[in-house]
């Protein structure tokens, strides 16, 4: 097993921070610092160092971190092997999603997940479609889940879900009760939509470039940071949003939102699992088979 204090650093040295790293440990910050010190002297080196309120890796840390980070992921993968021996599947296993995906479809899957392999020890992480594959370059996270369009090269996407972008209106708004829109009308309604760097707005930016509208022509009132948020605020706005179909499926039904059709415009995109280059983790490669076959 690895050294508990390797734990410690490669936690401390992934949020650069005591504070966040106790507490994503469940102890005190005094025995974060104490386990790093005890560490350091071992080594004879320094591993961090702090600029005003900021810790940073020094170059004994980075290296450090390298070596002790495949040294971790190694030993998972022997605790899966051993798993496979006697059928008790081990591991950890860090999947990164997008906040549609975490919060409309995949706490499910996770649930079947965990109930099928009970001893591999999930963590889930949220945010953006652009921040989980930056978490995932990072090597912070074994897979991603996104919504948005965009390829980059060290990355290998793979759909497991289609979903449509859809344009609605709270149930009390005038634009509730219009039969259809043209694609002009949404130059002039007042819009809210998600923030910059969320995959659905990419999607819709895509979109809206191939029918020769710049989205900073719409007229967007607000950008918020979560469907929710929008969900929420659109039950007493007199406009438009557009989100996904999953996450309004509840609403839809006690119609306290409506859909708008708008002539000549059709969202349809892919949620995508993205991972790095190369072979995958034990759990990881499991996750994805689990979830390309989930509902099918």
């Amino acid at each position: 097993m690895m050294d508990y204090r390797d734990h410690v650093f490669l936690t401390v040295a992934e949020n650069l921070s005591f504070s966040k790293a106790a507490a994503e440990l469940f102890i005190s910050q005094p025995a974060v610092t104490k386990h790093i010190k005890e560490l350091e002297n071992k080594l004879d080196i320094a591993l961090f160092q702090r600029k005003g309120n900021k810790i940073y890796l020094t170059q004994a840390g980075k290296l450090s971190y390298s070596h002790l980070k495949k040294i971790e992921q190694h030993y998972h993968e022997f605790e899966f092997e051993l798993g496979r021996l006697n059928d008790t599947f081990k591991g950890v296993l860090r999947i990164g999603s997008s906040s549609s995906i975490s919060q409309y479809l995949i706490p499910s899957v996770l649930g079947a997940f965990h109930k099928k392999y009970p001893k591999i020890e999930l963590y889930l992480y949220n945010g953006n479609s652009f921040d989980m594959e930056h978490k995932l370059l990072q090597d912070n996270i074994d897979l991603a889940l996104v919504e948005n369009m965009a390829s980059q090269r060290n990355i290998h996407y793979t759909n497991f879900y289609d979903d449509e972008i859809l344009v609605v209106a709270g149930s009390k708004s005038i634009y509730a009760k219009n039969k259809a829109l043209s694609i002009s009308d949404l130059q002039h309604i007042p819009i809210v939509l998600r923030e910059k760097g969320s995959g659905t707005l990419d999607v819709i930016q895509n979109v809206l470039n191939k029918l020769k509208i710049n989205i900073e022509d719409l007229n967007v009132v607000m950008h918020m940071g979560s469907t929710e948020a929008i969900k929420n605020f659109i039950t007493e706005f007199d406009g438009l949003a557009l989100i996904s179909e999953k996450s309004v499926e509840k609403e839809l039904q006690l119609k306290t939102i409506n859909i708008v059709d708008v002539k000549k415009l059709k969202i349809h995109r892919k949620f995508r699992i993205a991972s790095r280059q190369g072979p995958l983790s034990r759990t990881a490669k499991l996750f994805k088979e689990f979830l390309l076959s989930y509902n099918k």
